[in-house]
């Protein structure tokens, strides 16, 4: 597959957090040879936050993390995820999955199986051959290593085209504390929630209330921002567990908010710029909008349009396409008050083109590989950014025979 040619450079390199060991492995769910399953296993006492899809169709996976959460976090902690299969609309058979993974891992590793939380991508509909999965726990276990979170990154991509992953290290109290991610996204990606698959961990000392709360309020910053193709996974997870391995309490500090922050906003531009077929990661602006709701609903309007979306591909100064959106939003919107702009370019104001419109100078901006489009709607200090993608034929291609 085709590296996006919006990718990084390289895996970046992260730091180990104490308190967390990683290993992955090939266990067949989808194909044979391809690694696809990883266990992330964590030390006791361990705080658990997550956020989950708010899809009516979520995954035995999601259900099953969903009612863990808040549990006693005295004991040791497992993440294992597996790739090529999402063990979503599988029915009583998909909780059964669920249970005999959680069963095997807490039995392999010596911990409460209300303290194993799992998570499946993939085909959604086909019973997970969890058998495959069990199979290979005690090779995980025993292949354990504080610095493998790069070989599990790449263990739970599906569509994706490279590893996602970042990180940070914030002084709080003139100690270092650490952060480091991973996730996956490419395609259905409209997350209700966080988005797709992301593994969050730092060895910050946090309560889980506290680290819930924190870690709810960035996700609607970062990951509830972000659109590739406006379809909302069954399987959207986001797990960030906290050690505690440092010792410095990040309760209500405001530097270990703003790093977690930067952390998460990384990895979900990493996941736009992995959209499937991508050429372009684009950047909406909304201001001037009643309040923040009508902000939003014009944002995700215009990230989300196929016709403004595929003008970007074809690099179409278009804007005709962003009125349409604007309009389409449900969001309170006044024709003569309206201003949109590419980048720095002022393309349209008060109801008609800018008098110093040039389609020449717009088109050659639309041949950038990052994008922002500006709308003001002029009532109000309602503000919302998003990001998106094109669309182009390779999301075709790659959809069209997912199954195959």
């Amino acid at each position: 597959m085709t590296v996006s040619p919006l990718a990084p450079a390289q895996f970046p390199d992260l730091p180990e957090i104490d308190g967390v060991t990683f290993a992955s492995a090939a266990a067949g769910v989808r194909y044979a040879g391809r690694t696809d399953v990883m266990l992330a296993c964590l030390s006791a006492g361990s705080a658990i936050a997550g956020v989950f899809t708010r899809s009516a169709t979520r995954s035995a996976n999601v259900l099953d993390c969903q009612a863990k959460l808040g549990g006693d976090p005295s004991g040791p902690a497992a993440i294992i995820v597996n790739s090529g299969n999402s063990n979503a609309f599988t029915g009583k058979r998909g909780d059964d999955s669920v249970v005999a993974i959680c069963d095997a891992v807490a039995s392999t590793l010596s911990i409460d199986a209300a303290r194993v939380f799992t998570a499946s991508t993939g085909v959604i509909g086909e019973r997970l051959p969890h058998d495959r999965i069990t199979a290979k726990i005690a090779e995980l276990a025993a292949n354990q290593s504080a610095d493998k979170i790069e070989d599990a990154a790449r263990a739970i991509m599906t569509t994706d085209t490279f590893p996602k992953g970042a990180s940070t290290t914030v002084i709080i109290a003139g100690k270092p504390v650490k952060i480091a991610g991973i996730a996956k996204g490419s395609g259905m990606i409209a997350p209700d929630m966080a988005t797709m698959l992301v593994y969050l961990f730092t060895d910050a000392k946090i309560a889980q209330t506290d680290l819930q709360q924190v870690v709810s309020e960035q996700n609607d910053k970062t990951f509830n921002c972000i659109t590739v193709d406006s379809d909302t996974s069954t399987s959207d997870s986001l797990i960030l567990a906290a050690t505690g391995a440092s010792d410095v309490d990040v309760t209500g500090n405001s530097d270990f908010v703003d790093a977690l922050h930067g952390v998460m906003l990384d990895l979900s531009h990493q996941v736009v710029r992995d959209g499937e077929g991508a050429t372009k990661f684009v950047t909406v602006d909304v201001t001037g909008a009643a309040d923040a709701k009508d902000a939003r609903k014009v944002a995700m309007a215009i990230a989300n349009s196929p016709l403004v979306k595929t003008a970007v591909a074809g690099e179409d100064a278009n804007w005709g396409r962003i009125v349409m959106a604007v309009g389409k939003s449900g969001a309170a919107a006044d024709r003569d008050r309206l201003s949109i702009r590419f980048g720095d370019i002022l393309v349209a104001e008060s109801g008609w083109r800018a008098p110093d419109y040039s389609e020449e100078v717009a088109s050659a901006y639309m041949k950038n590989q990052e994008l922002t489009i500006g709308v003001d709607l002029g009532l109000g200090t309602g503000a919302s950014t998003v990001w998106t993608c094109d669309l182009t034929h390779g999301y075709i291609d790659i959809n069209a025979d997912y199954r195959s």
